[in-house]
């Protein structure tokens, strides 16, 4: 990602939000050559909480007493989502 300082945010923030609204660009704006803040368009924004809330979904199903399959499961969802559906069979 590419870092700018402040003053260089301040000063082409119309195009920086065209680069990350078009094309997807993410931002680290810095001040004294530290990370303060990121531009990210509202798409990337969105996958990003999404994440978080399946993370966060992770952890509590990890949490529960005598749900260790669940929390393995959950744990491993990228690879259940390859698969498309295609996992044990749960019918009755």
């Amino acid at each position: 990602m590419p870092r700018i300082s402040v003053a260089e945010a301040k000063s082409h923030l119309s195009e920086i939000i065209a680069k990350s609204v078009h094309g997807h660009e993410r931002f680290i704006i810095t001040r004294r050559d530290k990370p303060v803040a990121a531009i990210v368009s509202l798409d990337d924004l969105r996958i990003i909480e999404q994440h978080q809330e399946r993370q966060g979904l992770a952890a509590v199903a990890s949490s529960w007493m005598d749900f260790e399959e669940v929390a393995a499961t959950l744990s491993d969802l990228p690879a259940l989502r390859k698969q498309g559906g295609e996992g044990r069979n749960v019918s009755l």
